[in-house]
């Protein structure tokens, strides 16, 4: 395993980087103040998911495979954006009257899949994990691909729980905003999965 001064430093870094806003941050945060804080924990836990999946992709050798064939970038990309903005016409068409059905829990599902397609088809994900988790590596102790798995699921860990807290907080925050319209949480949740889709297509392949 990688030795104590690298897992400290792996430690302080990750936490530095999720408390930065990113799109983690706004995909958890939209949906625990658009549907509550069980939505914004689903969704932490879909990112995790996603975490691990990338770990294992990385840790296999798959990573850079994928990111050497030149159209792999682009393709992940628009297909992010695509479906955050489907996301966000979803929320723009869906019913906001007082009549409306609220959203049942096994919506909670949906919202999971949601998290990670969002995260693996973010092209910028995969190139932080080839990148963040080998500075961890300690050479010579166990096998390098059992390290980055190590990494990778401690990362996943601190994500989950810190991911869950902003849900919790978002959460909290949403039950006092009940007297906002529907359609006002359902133009905001939209106009953030748009700005993510933004951030996708400008996003630039890395040299």
């Amino acid at each position: 395993m990688p030795d104590a001064a690298n897992l400290y430093l792996f430690v302080i870094a990750a936490m530095l980087l999720l408390v930065v806003p990113g799109p983690n941050m706004a995909f958890v945060t939209s949906h625990a103040l658009a549907h509550g804080w069980r939505a914004g924990v689903t969704a932490a836990l879909g990112i995790s998911l996603a975490d691990l999946l990338l770990t294992l992709l990385v840790s296999a050798g798959m990573g850079a495979v994928v990111m050497s064939w030149a159209p792999a970038f682009d393709l992940l990309r628009l297909a992010g954006a695509c479906y955050l903005l489907w996301l966000a016409w979803q929320a723009l068409t869906a019913p906001t009257g007082e009549s409306a059905a609220p959203r049942p829990l096994g919506s909670i599902r949906k919202i999971f899949i949601r998290a990670t397609l969002n995260s693996l088809l973010n092209p910028k994900g995969l190139l932080f994990f080839m990148v963040f988790l080998p500075q961890f590596v300690t050479v010579g102790n166990a096998s390098v691909t059992v390290q980055l798995v190590m990494l990778g699921v401690l990362l996943l860990l601190i994500s989950l729980v810190f991911h869950s807290v902003l849900a919790l907080c978002a959460g909290t925050l949403r039950g006092r905003l009940n007297s906002m319209p529907r359609r006002w949480a359902n133009y905001g949740f939209a106009s953030v999965m748009t700005a993510l889709a933004a951030r996708l297509l400008f996003l630039e392949r890395p040299i």
